[in-house]
């Protein structure tokens, strides 16, 4: 199930065309009033987000889905006509999973949204490292026991860095791989998802080292 939140109709049937003939059910919005609520019954695989919506705008409608436990990592790729660079990393900080600026051509819509959704399909995997334990299948991190609320791309980082332990991973390579593309000029992106992680992560805070001019790495605890 992908969600759609266009308020240009014609733009959001062509979404919705586009997708269903290649399999995936939609369901579309001409804003955002109520995504949340129809997100938490639905538990959409995909939220595709206009940031220009009447009612209520795009970054809103992110903020409130990424402070809702239950679809806090619900993939969202922002769909809009604001295509400056600001604009991008605004989006991107504020927990999109990707970006793609208007106009764009349905075969590369189709290329962003299976590589999100192959960046977030789960796995059976478990990892941990001290008290912090990572399910996949659960999608879900404990600390000393207790869960612990990530957004998804926070999610993904620290998933990276577990599968990694003691490898010093570079900001480069972190954007390549939890990003899924190329974020030139901005690796600041990471500091923030890593500070965020930090703070979550409270006591178990030390696990994600910092190596400077390179990148962080999870301690290899033996």
């Amino acid at each position: 199930m992908i969600y759609i939140v266009e308020d240009d109709p014609g733009i959001r049937k062509l979404l919705c065309v586009a997708l269903e003939g290649n399999g995936y059910a939609v369901k579309d919005f001409e804003n955002g009033s109520n995504i949340v609520e129809s997100a938490e019954k639905d538990k959409p695989e995909l939220i595709l987000l206009d940031l220009m919506l009447p009612v209520k705008d795009g970054l809103k409608i992110l903020s409130e889905v990424r402070s809702t436990p239950s679809i806090t990592a619900t993939p969202v790729i922002l769909v809009t006509a604001k295509d400056s660079e600001y604009d991008k990393v605004v989006g991107l900080e504020s927990g999109a999973d990707d970006y793609i600026a208007k106009p764009f051509s349905m075969m590369e819509l189709l290329s962003r949204v299976k590589a999100v959704l192959r960046r977030t399909s789960r796995t059976e995997d478990v990892l941990s490292c001290g008290s912090v334990v990572l399910s996949c299948t659960k999608h879900s991190v404990t600390v000393k026991g207790e869960e612990v609320q990530f957004t998804l791309k926070e999610f993904e980082l620290l998933k990276h860095l577990l599968e990694n332990p003691g490898v010093v991973l570079s900001r480069e390579t972190l954007l390549s791989t939890v990003w899924g593309y190329d974020y030139p000029g901005e690796t600041r992106t990471v500091d923030v998802h890593v500070r965020h992680l930090r703070e979550k992560l409270g006591d178990e805070s030390s696990l994600i080292e910092t190596v400077k001019g390179v990148g962080y790495k999870i301690k290899e605890i033996k």
